[in-house]
């Protein structure tokens, strides 16, 4: 039986991806004493963070936060700060297969729904492009 709280419940379809920002390694010139051949790289580092993302095809709407790391932990903070955003309805999430999507520490709550896409397929997913 169908109560009029289901229908109003809407069911929305995200595509998912997290990806890396700030970290930048540049191979180059060692400087050494005259006649010295330079072993190794230089590297320069600058802070980095992750943002994760969704966004609706359909509506175009989207939902990105920053992270500093690529993990469980954060993608639980994640789920649970999108279902801040739009508690009520229930949600599809088209995800990599990411090995932090898989862990057995994970909290999906009731009212997502995780669709993996078929592995080295990005060009599935419209956050892609």
């Amino acid at each position: 039986m169908i109560t009029p709280v289901d229908k109003q419940r809407r069911i929305r379809y995200w595509c998912g991806d997290e990806s890396r920002v700030g970290l930048k390694t540049e191979a180059g010139r060692l400087i050494t004493k005259k006649g010295t051949k330079p072993i190794g790289i230089m590297q320069w580092k600058r802070d980095n963070f992750y943002l994760y993302g969704l966004v609706e095809a359909l509506s175009g709407e989207y939902f990105i936060w920053e992270f500093s790391h690529l993990n469980t932990a954060c993608f639980n903070i994640f789920l649970e700060k999108f279902l801040e955003h739009s508690p009520q309805d229930i949600h599809i999430l088209q995800l990599d297969n990411g090995a932090f999507h898989f862990s057995q520490y994970l909290q999906i709550p009731k009212n997502i729904i995780l669709l993996f896409q078929p592995p080295h397929t990005p060009q599935v997913n419209p956050i892609e492009r």
